[in-house]
């Protein structure tokens, strides 16, 4: 019987193309469709779940559509595109190579190959799939023929209870606003703008306010910068980082929180932004990337990253009940408008559209295979 197969580079837990992929993958298997994971590289947190990339060649039955989780650099890349069996990109954004530069010149030039990848991959693509319109705007410039927009299946809706110890713990602690931004540390999102921003806010309206960073280190040279960053502004004790939380340990910090700061320059979609709405937090955004479309009139979008200006719309917004209320209810209605309850019977339906497309007949229906393609029934 054939099937619908993943392709991701890694399988990272915490991470929003990783939970993406397992979270299709466990609709795809609750819906009777077979469903493996293939890696390029293996990480230890998830290699029981993967394969490698390779053993596809002898796992390749009729009817197969494959899928690559695309937003980084990957040998599998090129291997699909020759591949006989459709593919669909499921596009998470690639983030320029220009932020890298000043930081680490091995991931901007892994950047740059990655958009190599997807100029090379997207006109061959059966579909291509943002998640959202920003990122189907990439894929449709990059030459893919067919392009849709279906978000993210791994937003928990309604989100996970806070972890009751975690919760009590961090209420317990004193200080006036309390600032979390969620994002792994990363130069594109831009953690030292909001720092800044934490700065000028202690220094006029708000001199006990604090920001807790949640996000793993992408790029070492920028982690390290902004931990000295922050003890060259004397905010040792204001600001705090931390990562690898579960599921419960986050939802604990957004019940904590009295308002979510992204100021992120580069953007695919923002997961942060709709688990803060989910929990009532208020969102404060640098408009870029696919940030504009997520938040729509849920949140306040700002053209200019300037401290000052960061620093004074949160004052603003914290001190007005009513407008703050007003955010929040908007926010409610934010996972609907985007489709983010039907996201995963969406993905699906779209994958099996796409073996009756190409002539492949439904998932699990045997067909002729080219002459010479390595594929068995």
């Amino acid at each position: 019987m054939s099937g619908i197969h993943l392709f991701v580079p890694m399988l990272h837990r915490r991470d929003a193309v990783g939970e993406h992929t397992r979270a299709l993958r466990d609709r795809l298997v609750a819906d009777g469709i077979e469903c493996r994971v293939y890696i390029d590289m293996p990480d230890p947190d998830t290699v029981e779940e993967t394969l490698p990339y390779r053993d596809y060649e002898s796992d390749a039955r009729l009817g197969d559509v494959l899928v690559y989780q695309m937003a980084t650099r990957s040998d599998m890349a090129a291997w699909l595109a020759a591949r006989p069996e459709p593919v669909v990109v499921n596009y998470h954004s690639i983030t320029p190579a220009e932020y890298f530069v000043p930081w680490n010149n091995w991931i901007a030039r892994h950047q740059v190959a990655a958009a190599q990848d997807l100029a090379g991959l997207a006109p061959t693509a059966a579909l291509g799939i943002g998640v959202s319109a920003f990122d189907a705007e990439e894929l449709r410039l990059a030459g893919c023929p067919e392009v849709a927009v279906i978000p993210v299946a791994n937003v928990r809706l309604p989100p996970p209870p806070p972890d009751p110890g975690a919760l009590a713990a961090l209420e317990r602690q004193p200080g006036g606003p309390t600032w979390l931004s969620v994002g792994r540390l990363a130069p594109n999102k831009g953690h030292e703008d909001t720092i800044a921003a934490l700065f000028v806010a202690r220094a006029t309206s708000a001199p006990d306010a604090r920001l807790t960073i949640v996000g793993s280190p992408t790029e070492p040279n920028y982690s390290r910068a902004l931990h000295r960053y922050v003890a060259e502004l004397g905010l040792a004790g204001a600001v705090t980082f931390v990562s690898r939380l579960s599921d419960a340990e986050l939802s604990a910090r957004y019940a904590a929180a009295d308002v979510l700061v992204m100021l992120s320059r580069h953007e695919g979609f923002g997961v942060p932004l709709l688990e803060a709405m989910s929990h009532d937090v208020p969102v404060v955004a640098y408009a870029a990337g696919a940030i504009p479309d997520i938040v729509a009139d849920a949140g306040v979008l700002l053209d200019d990253r300037a401290p000052r200006r960061v620093a004074d719309e949160i004052a603003a917004l914290l001190a007005d009940d009513g407008r703050r209320g007003a955010l929040v209810e908007a926010g409610h209605a934010r996972p609907a408008a985007l489709g983010l309850d039907r996201a995963a019977s969406d993905l699906v339906a779209a994958l099996r559209g796409v073996a009756e497309r190409v002539g492949r007949g439904p998932v699990g229906a045997s067909v002729v295979a080219a002459p010479g393609a390595p594929l068995r029934p």
